[in-house]
């Protein structure tokens, strides 16, 4: 796994209830990926291949608006190694989900 990348896909949106659903639908679009991910409070990590997590990033960006958002923010965290591994999401925080 040469990338870990987290996302926080910030949907405009009239009430909390509304945002809920839309951030729900970019959830639901990660886990489609079949990529590692994991859910934070503030935000989403997926782990896999640096390109397609690219991509994967953008197309959040899609869904939130396709899903009603008329506009979307983002904040994005990026872990690349192209020559090997970087750390996983287990090795930071699997000791402490068990």
């Amino acid at each position: 796994m040469e990338a870990s990348v987290a996302i926080q896909t910030l949907p405009h949106a009239p009430n909390d209830e509304e945002l809920c659903r839309i951030v729900d639908e970019v959830i639901a679009y990660i886990a489609s990926t079949g990529y590692n991910y994991y859910v934070g409070p503030f935000e989403t990590t997926i782990e896999g291949p640096y390109d397609e997590l690219m991509d994967i990033v953008k197309e959040c960006q899609h869904i939130a608006v396709r899903a009603g958002a008329p506009s979307v923010c983002a904040y994005i965290k990026i872990s690349y190694k192209p020559e090997g591994e970087v750390l996983s999401i287990e090795k930071k925080i699997g000791k402490y989900h068990r």
